[in-house]
């Protein structure tokens, strides 16, 4: 892995892999902003174009997922180009083959692999096995680097009107222990390189942000609270990312059962948030948003869905040479 090799040079992407937040610098992320933007507008405007034509995606999903897969099939195809997809159920692996063997046999047939694996590295190993680029999906507890580009993307957007994510205080909702959606954002957040960002994690204490991503954090200078009551976290607080508690991770239903529904964002809750405070979330939802919520204009997590699509083009575009 090339650490801040991913740069406002549109040919440091090409044929490159994307695996982690480091790779990127704050420049390289902002070239990333410019090209989601025309892709936004492409949609918009035409529902996009051919410029991936004869080019071919191999999403690879070892674990379940709805937008992730969805969202980078959609974006591929919106270019013009082709999807193959593999999955736990349908390939070798149920025979005893490896990673490795996998991801090597899908490059003879693809030009770029998507991987969602459950085990922490496995993005790294798949990288390992191919010359091709390689786009993490979610590596278990590790990270998911295009989410965090979608994240900030859309925390950028939703202010687009007031700086941006400049100056924003942003609080990090529920499992961090678990979520590497909160891993990779709080990361990206930090070596954005945008002025003022300050973070707030909120969470039961069995759930704390692990020790490792708070000290890259603190590499940045980034002001960080934790927090136990919600309420408290979100006095004026910018942007609330909500994230579910994580009952594949957890080691029993009793240890899950004990925290599941610590925090529920509701109206009422929201009384306590500033009436320009976002809502996001990387979902699937299972009770810590409550649907009534939904109506508040303040509630982005659909558009932060939609968002991931123009992202993932713009990555797809970038790393086949095929953005500007």
């Amino acid at each position: 892995m090339n650490e801040n090799g991913l740069t406002a040079d549109p040919a440091t992407w090409v044929g490159n892999n994307f695996i982690s937040v480091k790779q990127l610098t704050p420049e390289g992320l902002q070239l990333l902003f410019s090209v989601a933007k025309e892709m936004k507008a492409l949609v918009r405007a035409s529902g996009g174009d051919d410029r991936l034509k004869h080019k071919v995606l191999a999403n690879v999903f070892y674990e379940a997922s709805t937008r992730t897969s969805c969202s980078f099939q959609a974006a591929m195809l919106r270019l013009g180009g082709s999807v193959v997809c593999v999955n736990e159920s349908s390939s070798s692996v149920k025979k005893g083959e490896t990673l490795g063997d996998t991801i090597r046999c899908l490059e003879c047939y693809a030009d770029v692999t998507v991987l969602r694996h459950p085990v922490k590295g496995s993005a790294l190993e798949a990288v390992e096995a191919t010359s091709k680029p390689v786009l993490s999906a979610g590596d278990g507890v590790g990270e998911h680097p295009s989410q965090a580009l979608l994240d900030t993307f859309t925390i950028d957007d939703e202010f687009s009107d007031s700086g941006g994510m400049e100056g924003k205080t942003v609080v990090l909702l529920g499992d961090l222990k678990h979520g590497r959606t909160v891993h990779s954002l709080a990361k990206l957040l930090a070596r954005s390189g945008v002025a003022g960002i300050s973070l707030r994690y909120c969470s039961p204490d069995v759930l704390r942000m692990p020790d490792d991503v708070k000290e890259e954090v603190a590499k940045y200078g980034l002001p960080q609270e934790e927090f136990t009551d919600l309420r408290a976290a979100l006095d004026g607080a910018d942007c609330l990312y909500v994230t579910r508690v994580q009952k594949e991770r957890f080691e029993s239903e009793e240890a899950y059962d004990k925290v599941k529904d610590v925090y529920i964002v509701d109206n009422d809750v929201m009384k306590s948030a500033k009436d320009t405070c976002k809502i996001l979330h990387p979902l699937p939802r299972v009770g810590e948003i409550k649907e009534e919520v939904d109506s508040d204009p303040r509630a982005a997590y659909f558009r932060q869905m939609e968002n991931g699509m123009f992202v993932r083009m713009a990555l797809l575009s970038l790393v086949l040479g095929k953005a500007r």
